[in-house]
């Protein structure tokens, strides 16, 4: 059986693989490991990564439809409706008619997914302290803004 200590000298010897230089592995690596530590702890409130992205952009008040979730979230639309589903059956999301297109449904946060969004906000920063913690405070904003520059 292999022992924790054993396991961690097995990754680390990878971290010399030609996989290890490349940016979108690292970039995926990254994103997974990041996921992991803050889906962990958004469990104490029901919640993954997925269902608080959808909440946060409900609760910036920009009446977005299910269609510009899924593109701006880059997920299938059946991601999409499937969690929105969940955040409606907790109440912290409602889905209403599109004043501009009656075909589509705006999302909008309830008074208690508001109260869920700030508890999660808290968790989230939490998460990112804990997974950014190698970098310093320059890096991190570094690190945003080059994040910020290939996402968009």
């Amino acid at each position: 059986m292999t022992t924790p200590t054993e396991s961690a000298a097995g990754l680390e010897r990878l971290t010399e693989a030609e996989l290890a230089a490349e940016p979108v592995f690292l970039m995926a690596r990254t994103a997974s490991i990041g996921s992991s530590v803050a889906n962990r702890r958004l469990a104490q409130l029901e919640l993954k990564v997925r269902h608080y992205s959808v909440l946060a952009l409900a609760c910036a008040d920009e009446q977005l439809t299910q269609r510009e979730l899924s593109q701006f979230l880059v997920l299938d639309p059946s991601q999409i409706v499937a969690l929105l589903d969940e955040l409606e059956k907790c109440g912290a999301v409602e889905r209403r008619t599109d004043p501009r297109d009656r075909r589509s449904k705006i999302i909008a946060p309830t008074a208690a997914g508001r109260e869920l969004y700030a508890r999660a906000k808290a968790v989230m920063e939490a998460s990112t302290a804990e997974s950014l913690s190698p970098l310093s405070p320059a890096e991190r904003e570094e690190l945003s803004r080059l994040l910020r520059k290939v996402a968009f």
